[in-house]
């Protein structure tokens, strides 16, 4: 059967899991969202949302440069436990979002870390587009809002989708990894430096 974007939405809301995970769920269990979450539940992975909250105060910052040494980036990815970051899921998970930023110039982790000023200014931009392709003034509320959301999930790192499955977000990522660790992960902050800039990319 078909599973609704809203079902694995909610599902995801209320577990944490990633889409590809809830999508399967759902497809084994009918798109009955409550024995989609036992079953998730069953596998451990519905585990990685009662983490989200717990206290991150170990981890590491990590470094990347692409090939060419023109492009590098600092991360920093805080785990709970010093053994957990010392693990080599961990390690790979900072380089592989490391190497994500690289690619990909998000300018925040996510989209509560964008400065006011800077949605403000979008907003703006959008909604002079708006206006100036003619569209009533009941629906261009709509059409900012869209366009909005549309930016953040274009410039906010955890909401992009990732660099090596674009099916999934680098939020989604992070969760399937969080599963397998047993520990809440977080992106802290990163900064990304491109050569010939005046000074690097926002540090979030």
């Amino acid at each position: 059967m078909e599973i609704s974007a809203g079902a694995i939405k909610e599902l995801r809301q209320r577990t944490g899991v990633g889409l590809m995970d809830c999508k399967k769920a759902l497809s084994e269990c009918a798109g009955n969202i409550e024995e989609a979450i036992d079953f998730l539940r069953k596998k451990g992975l519905a585990k990685a949302a009662k983490r989200a909250g717990r206290e991150t105060t170990e981890g590491m910052i990590t470094s990347y440069i692409h090939p060419g040494n023109k492009i590098g980036v600092l991360v920093d990815i805080d785990c709970e436990t010093d053994f957990v970051a010392r693990t080599e899921d961990f390690q790979r998970l900072a380089k592989e979002v490391a190497m994500h930023i690289a690619a990909m110039n998000p300018i925040a982790v996510s989209r509560e870390d964008v400065p006011p000023a800077v949605i403000e200014k979008e907003r703006s931009i959008f909604r002079a587009e708006a206006e100036a392709s003619g569209k009533p003034e009941k629906v261009l509320e709509k059409i900012v809002e869209g366009k909005i959301e549309k930016f953040f999930a274009e410039q906010c790192l955890m909401e992009q989708p990732y660099i090596k499955d674009p099916d999934i977000t680098v939020k989604d990522f992070i969760s399937d990894i969080v599963a397998k660790l047993g520990e809440n992960v977080i992106v802290r902050r990163f900064t990304r430096y491109q050569l010939g800039e005046t000074c690097g990319a926002d540090e979030n």
